[in-house]
């Protein structure tokens, strides 16, 4: 599959337009991912939002006057304590999607241990068939993923950890697919999906847990790159610069 690597916003809005569900990827804390999410918001103006950073119940609290208010939606969504980055980073995308019905995602930690004791289909429910999470990873997908966790994790977990990572990843995907499902069959669309890069890639993300669910629908992605680095497969991407950041293994490091 071919993707569009592109300059501009316009450019990005151009290849997105006419999708019934349009995922906009991003790394989580680069201000600039986030303005570009805000535009294409606006150019697209799609009917609903899936926020891959709130639940359901906080989708629901809001309004257009709420996301007028930065500060207020914010509190709203309890976003000072969620581990999320900076409001101020969200905020525009927010307010951009005021005029859209909105749509969580989340996958809050205590229910991805739940997950975990219970299997991943389980917690999900009656639908893990209709999205595919009932089935098994090909083995060597499983094994690159595996070793895809490990070195996100600076090679500091220990091997039987790794299947758990994958597992939790492949629920949010589930999730995030089951909620684009929702808001397209309440609002007839089109859909924007806000998440990570890794969940909007075509070629492992929530993409192929919705194509599972609905065939027909027509599905582009957008994944947003750092200095022209991007793994997975989207239909257009879009450079910015990178952000500078602490080592991130530094947190694994063991003390003398």
């Amino acid at each position: 599959m071919a993707q569009t690597v592109v300059q501009t916003v316009a450019q990005v809005a151009d290849v997105l337009a006419g999708a019934d569900v349009i995922i906009l990827g991003e790394v989580h804390d680069n201000k600039r991912h986030h303005q570009v999410q805000a535009e294409v918001v606006a150019a697209l103006q799609p009917r609903a939002v899936v926020w891959e950073m709130i639940t359901q119940e906080q989708a629901e609290a809001l309004t257009p006057q709420i996301l007028q208010n930065p500060a207020e939606t914010a509190w709203v969504l309890e976003w000072e304590a969620s581990g999320w980055p900076d409001f101020t980073l969200y905020a525009p995308v927010f307010k951009r999607a005021a005029r859209a019905m909105q749509f969580g995602a989340l996958v809050p930690r205590a229910q991805s241990k739940e997950a975990l004791q219970l299997g991943v289909a389980n917690h999900f429910g009656a639908q893990a068939q209709q999205f595919g999470l009932d089935q098994p990873l090909p083995v060597a997908e499983q094994a690159t993923r595996e070793a895809e966790q490990m070195a996100n994790h600076c090679n500091a977990l220990p091997d039987h950890v790794l299947p758990m990572l994958v597992d939790v990843q492949r629920l949010r995907d589930a999730s995030l697919a089951a909620a684009a499902k929702r808001a397209l069959e309440q609002t007839g669309g089109p859909v924007v999906v806000i998440t990570g890069n890794g969940h909007a890639r075509l070629d492992r993300g929530l993409a192929v847990y919705l194509q599972r669910a609905l065939p027909d629908v027509v599905i582009r992605a957008l994944g947003q790159m750092e200095e022209g680095a991007i793994q997975g497969q989207f239909d257009v991407v879009l450079s910015a610069p990178t952000v500078q950041r602490p080592d991130p293994c530094l947190g694994f490091a063991k003390s003398d």
